[in-house]
């Protein structure tokens, strides 16, 4: 395929007119086919964590080389490489209280994409199943960078002071502007009129995440 648009190992690259052409069109096309294939989602679901929540798998490549039974899984080594830069064996690896998941969402619990112009709640039922701690943060959808806002991180984790509801749970809230009555340590900043999404990031996961007895609910418009 490389040698098709003038890169072959050992030589000179000269693209010709039209190979010149197909790459240039390729930059405006890729990203946005990626990004489209990742809404659209698999049709064998294998993109999510659960059965009745929007919670995607980062790495659902199969191996760490991205291969399925019989194929290079194209489509998914793709998506993860436009929102992240580099890999790793461990994280195909299912190990518990020393390795991390990131699960994570683009959409809300109507299946709506996350609007950055929206205030929404995100509950974590009680005690996350994260050895070590446990982290929320907002990435620009296009291209996993974070969102440029007046907070020093769009994110926050276990290591703060997060006020806990009677039953245990956590409530973090993602918004253009903080709500009224919400600590900054529970408050992630998002930009007005850009789509995003939120990744849960466990480190030293627990068995509760595998067994799914604990599941992150999806974020809930609350405006």
């Amino acid at each position: 395929m490389l040698a098709s648009i003038g890169i072959v190992k050992g030589e000179p690259f000269a693209p010709n007119t039209w190979q010149r052409e197909q790459l240039e069109r390729a930059l405006d096309f890729a990203p946005k086919s990626t990004i489209a294939l990742a809404q659209l989602g698999r049709d064998d679901k294998r993109h999510l964590y659960y059965d009745d929540r929007h919670w995607e798998v980062a790495w659902c490549g199969g191996t760490a080389e991205w291969m399925q039974a019989s194929y290079l899984d194209v489509n998914a080594r793709a998506r993860f490489f436009q929102y992240a830069y580099s890999s790793a064996p461990a994280m195909a690896v299912h190990s518990t209280g020393a390795g991390s998941k990131y699960p994570y969402t683009a959409r809300d619990a109507n299946g709506e994409f996350l609007d950055g112009s929206r205030t929404y709640r995100l509950r974590l039922p009680a005690n996350p199943p994260a050895e070590l701690f446990w982290a929320v943060t907002a990435y620009n959808i296009t291209d996993g960078t974070m969102p440029e806002t007046e907070q020093l991180l769009p994110s926050t984790n276990s290591y703060y002071d997060i006020p806990h509801n009677d039953d245990g749970s956590i409530d973090i809230w993602l918004a253009p502007q903080q709500p009224d009555g919400v600590t900054d340590t529970a408050y992630i900043q998002t930009v007005p009129g850009r789509h995003f999404i939120v990744a849960l990031r466990l480190y030293g996961t627990a068995a509760a995440f595998y067994d799914q007895t604990w599941k992150p609910d999806d974020p809930v418009r609350n405006d």
